[in-house]
């Protein structure tokens, strides 16, 4: 029996999955948490799969651990949580180029790619949807500067170790740029509430806001305003057209 697991390195806890697989087999799964603990403590602060092959008559098993994927590789490059929720406006990292060679070097056993240009391609595809920037640059265009040929002496070197002028650099730009979506972010929420004020303030001065209790429908009021009107006049009418009886 094979159960897929996929479990935070070096903190794997106790859970369904685990639990109706292996608790009919009479596998201990207090010892199968500790030694997949110990199997991805190298990988502590990400996702990584891990595969149990078990042998029930035996009542053993073995622990099968894979590399995390791309994006956590990438996340725990930059020490990030989760990627940006808008990608193409929002950036949160700025990744050196040597560490995407690092990254796609990891994974190019287990990806797609027929040599290590294209892993690193697919290494950056992938900063492209988590909103991570590439050399102080969009990860796009990096992208097409690889395809250029711009990049080749690093990849066909396989230069993966960043200098410390060049660390502290990318840290430095992305603190700026940082700092400016934070500052625009501001700007777009402070513009959209005064629009919405604004149309709660419009729609009150032309009385175009419902009471509380009334009618809601804008047509609603006319019919029963000329209502009243007809209801006030027929009395007068009927009033001035009665003749006055003889004596």
């Amino acid at each position: 029996m094979r159960v897929k697991l996929i479990v935070d390195g070096g903190a794997m806890a106790p859970g369904p999955t685990v639990a109706q697989a292996l608790g009919p087999a009479g596998i201990n799964i207090g010892k199968v948490i500790s030694d997949v603990n110990s199997a991805t403590s190298g990988f502590k602060g990400m996702k990584v799969p891990v595969e149990l092959d078990v042998n029930t008559k035996a009542k053993t098993y073995t622990i099968k651990v894979s590399s995390p994927s791309v994006a956590e590789l990438i996340k725990k490059e930059l020490s990030l949580e989760k990627g940006s929720g808008e990608p193409h406006r929002i950036k949160v990292g700025n990744i050196a180029l040597e560490r995407v060679i690092s990254i796609a070097k990891t994974k190019l056993p287990s990806l797609l790619a027929k040599d290590l240009k294209s892993a690193v391609k697919l290494v950056v595809g992938t900063c492209v949807s988590l909103g991570i920037m590439i050399d102080s640059k969009e990860a796009k265009d990096i992208e097409k500067e690889i395809d250029s040929g711009k990049y080749h002496k690093e990849i066909s070197q396989e230069i993966t170790e960043v200098s410390a002028g060049k660390k502290k650099e990318l840290d430095e730009f992305f603190k700026i740029r940082k700092a400016k979506q934070e500052k625009e972010q501001k700007a777009l929420e402070e513009a959209k509430a005064a629009e919405e004020a604004a149309k709660a303030a419009a729609a009150t001065a032309t009385g175009t806001a419902p009471a509380a209790g009334a009618a809601t429908t804008p047509g609603a009021v006319a019919p029963v305003a000329a209502a009243a009107g007809k209801a006030a006049v027929a009395p007068a009418a009927a009033k001035a057209e009665e003749k006055p009886k003889k004596k």
